[in-house]
């Protein structure tokens, strides 16, 4: 026997279980799954910054060899024919509550396949089925803008539930998916698919003008949720205090647009929560690679 197998017959078995241990480790936290809830994505919808940062980055971070999942709503202008949606049975048929009504909840698929990407859709008759995206033809806002945003977060959060699918970050794109930080670190909190989960949160220059209904707050009660939660939404629920509560129950904020309204800049500074500028289009998706890491630290 050689001195170099000797050698490596002392080495205590333990040594090898700890080296072993350490590469699992290494290796699994290099597959971080990402959720992207997402207000808008191209070619679904027209190209907009909004659209065309939520079609490149979750390639971009599929790219890097993150496992990913995205949603959208499945606004009643998305021609299901052309871009080969379809209903995945096993996922649909749950009833979501809002304020006492029952809303069935459907859920689509397609797939982007240039870039290998599937997209799962938040689909009801009520909410989604009109041939607009949030305003009419003569850019009037849904009166019922809030009660979709319920709807859609939190269709996503049950799909993903039903997935059994636990992200490591939630990456949430516009004010449709504002409600997504709250409802996960308060009514999902202790939820295996969520309980250790980041949430990042982009803020982007689409103000909706509407301000939300007043039983809006009620509506946002589940268990969970309480009170002194929702001390942003005081007086007229508008875009800004909408976003605020986004702010205060993200672990990471992005300025997702170049001219955001700077008293949304500065909320997002005094929050004390880690802060990304915005990034150009040449370097965000490393940006924003590196930022995910930064919140799961």
């Amino acid at each position: 026997m050689t001195k170099l197998s000797e050698n490596y017959l002392r080495i205590p078995p333990f040594f090898f279980s700890i080296f072993a241990f350490s590469f699992y480790v290494k290796f699994i936290m290099q597959l971080n799954k990402v959720l992207f809830i997402s207000q808008e994505i191209f070619p679904y919808l027209p190209e907009s910054e909004i659209s065309t940062i939520c079609r490149n980055l979750p390639q971009g971070i599929q790219d890097k060899g993150r496992e990913i999942r995205t949603f959208m709503p499945k606004y009643g202008n998305i021609n299901e024919r052309r871009n080969q949606l379809h209903e995945v049975i096993r996922l649909s048929g749950m009833n979501l509550i809002i304020d006492d009504n029952d809303f069935p909840l459907i859920i689509k698929v397609a797939s982007i396949q240039t870039a290998r990407m599937q997209v799962y859709f938040i689909d009801n008759d009520d909410f989604f089925q009109r041939k607009f995206t949030v305003a009419d033809a003569n850019n009037v806002e849904f009166e019922d803008n809030d009660d979709r945003c319920i709807f859609f977060v939190r269709g996503v959060i049950e799909t993903v539930r039903k997935l059994r699918w636990i992200p490591d970050v939630v990456h949430c794109h516009g004010w449709i998916s504002a409600l997504a930080p709250l409802y996960i670190k308060r009514a999902f909190a202790d939820d295996p698919c969520f309980r250790d989960t980041k949430v990042v949160y982009s803020a982007y220059n689409n103000a909706f003008q509407q301000p939300f209904r007043p039983l809006f707050k009620r509506k946002l009660m589940l268990d969970g949720v309480e009170e002194p939660d929702l001390v942003d939404l005081q007086g007229d629920i508008d875009f800004a205090s909408l976003n605020k509560l986004a702010f205060r129950f993200s672990d990471g904020i992005i300025q997702g647009s170049p001219d955001l309204d700077p008293q949304l800049i500065a909320a997002a500074e005094e929050s004390k929560k880690p802060f990304l500028s915005y990034q150009d289009t040449d370097s965000y998706i490393d940006k924003y690679n590196e930022f995910y890491d930064l919140v799961c630290e």
